[in-house]
């Protein structure tokens, strides 16, 4: 019988456990008939809700989830498939997703994704055409859809959230996206990694605060030297391995029997501290060999989970100049003073003249309003518009955004920042979770566009407008266009909503 996640996941009394595969650079061969092993083992065991099979983890190329998804559910174990929005654009995702739902793969973690890696011949393309909470809305859409149909199978989609943020900007914007992820759909999320207790409960203190009741899943790594040292140097986007525990697994796996041994001590340790405190389940990582150590891990955790107190203060990292929402909350203040994040002066006069300016031309409340729409719809019907946009609108915002043209403007959801020049991810609905110490994952001394925009809106008391709404994805028709008119004229993801046609009688 097939484990079903979602009916797990959805049971309080119930602690998941999900494994992560990693599929390889082939379609066959050792490492595929090793994931599908160790799926094999896990259905046998029966402690194993679900394995989760990853989509070009680092944006390099590898083998589908898809298709080995369908035979490991085929043989009978239930499948979390990763889907991430780098690699096609917003027609792709939506095929891709209905392909799956007519393999019966219901199960999906939505991403943004890492940033795009190497493949055949270079670099590939970053796509980046939805965001993650846009991704989830477009699952959320299918299933109405699905349901309308009497399609059976329905998707359960969840959210990953990265708790190991260190600043305050990308505390906030994190968890203010999580809550979008929620609105648009998410039934669950599962954790980034990190090695911090304080900020796994972190995020159990922020879901009580704001009466989140999904359940969430932490992410655990079985540790070595080979994986520790680019998760230390900031290499893999989200995960945080400090010094201190760095230098310690290095002396553990001088040893290589040994330095097996304290990696699944370690992450039996953690693993019922997390149970301890509250998480629905685990999510464990870094098992690339044999399900044996898996076996391993879950025994040992049966064996001490009744001491789970005891190794809490192991992860207490206690590193200075850190930023927690509920700890010590005098400390945070002070280490929020002690952030490296310097904001340039003209900033906040960028900042406060954009504003000036949206205010003033671009509300459609102002009193002005409808004089700028009589303007706009004179110059479109008069096929003059590109006068406006060539020798105003550009000059104007190349200087101060450096505007890409995309003709739907997003600029008031970021700070007044452009989320297309900005961000390499063209995110819309808040940061992704690759920022480290507040500097971009992708342009790494740079300041990540959302962290710039907290920095500006904090200092005018303005925080709660960041992130505070659902963001449709950029219409890609409008290229090349008038923003200003767009806006005007009711073009761009800013028009009106319809209201819904009451029904005849």
């Amino acid at each position: 019988m097939i484990r079903n996640f979602n009916d797990d996941i959805s049971t309080p009394e119930k602690f998941v456990v999900t494994l992560e595969l990693v599929p390889g650079r082939e379609s066959s061969g050792r490492t595929t008939d090793m994931i599908k092993g160790i799926s094999k083992e896990a259905a046998q065991d029966g402690r194993l809700t679900a394995v989760s099979i990853t989509d070009n983890p680092g944006g390099n190329p590898a083998l589908s989830p898809d298709m080995l998804g369908y035979e490991i559910l085929d043989s009978g174990m239930d499948v979390i498939v990763h889907f991430t929005c780098r690699d096609t654009n917003r027609v792709g995702m939506e095929s891709r997703a209905l392909q799956l739902a007519r393999m019966g793969m219901k199960n999906i973690l939505a991403l943004t994704g890492d940033y795009s890696g190497k493949g055949f011949g270079g670099k590939g393309t970053p796509v980046f055409d939805f965001d993650s909470v846009v991704l989830t809305s477009m699952f959320k859409d299918l299933n109405r859809r699905l349901i309308k149909t009497g399609h059976s199978s329905i998707f359960v989609t969840g959210c990953a959230v990265s708790p190991f943020k260190y600043t305050e900007a990308e505390t906030y914007v994190q968890y203010r996206k999580l809550e979008r992820k929620i609105e648009a759909g998410a039934s669950f999320t599962i954790t980034q990694l990190g090695y911090d207790v304080d900020k796994y409960e972190e995020l159990l203190h922020f879901k009580k605060d704001k009466n989140i009741d999904i359940p969430a899943i932490a992410s655990l790594y079985l540790l070595d030297k080979r994986s520790a040292k680019p998760m230390n140097a900031g290499r893999v986007p989200g995960v945080v391995v400090t010094e201190k525990l760095f230098n310690k697994v290095m002396q553990e796996w001088e040893d290589p029997v040994e330095g097996r041994n304290h990696a699944i001590e370690r992450t039996a340790r953690l693993g019922v501290v997390l149970k301890g405190i509250g998480y629905n389940g685990i999510h464990l990582g870094g098992i690339h060999d044999s399900f044996d150590t898996v076996g391993r891990i879950l025994d040992r955790m049966e064996a001490i989970e009744h001491n789970w107190r005891d190794y809490v203060e192991e992860f207490r990292e206690n590193e200075p100049a850190r930023f927690y929402i509920y700890k010590k909350q005098e400390s945070a203040r002070e280490s929020a003073q002690k952030e490296k994040i310097k904001m340039k002066i003209t900033d906040n006069c960028h900042y406060m003249f954009l504003k000036t300016a949206h205010d003033l031309f671009f509300d459609k409340g102002a009193s002005l309003a409808p004089v700028y729409k009589r303007i706009s719809s004179s110059l479109d019907r008069n096929k003059k518009s590109w006068v406006l946009k060539r020798f105003l609108e550009d000059p104007f915002k190349k200087l101060l955004l450096s505007c890409q043209s995309c003709g739907d403007c997003g600029i008031q959801h970021v700070g007044f920042l452009c989320p297309e020049s900005g961000c390499p991810k063209h995110t819309r609905n808040g940061a992704c979770g690759g920022s480290n110490n507040g500097y971009c994952e992708v342009n790494k001394d740079t300041l990540c566009v959302w962290v710039r925009a907290y920095e500006r809106m904090r200092k005018h008391g303005e925080t709660q407008k960041l992130t505070g709404e659902f963001v449709p994805p950029r219409l890609w028709e409008l290229k090349d266009t008038s923003s200003w008119i767009n806006f005007h004229l009711d073009r761009d993801h800013q028009k009106p909503k319809e209201e819904p046609k009451a029904k005849a009688l």
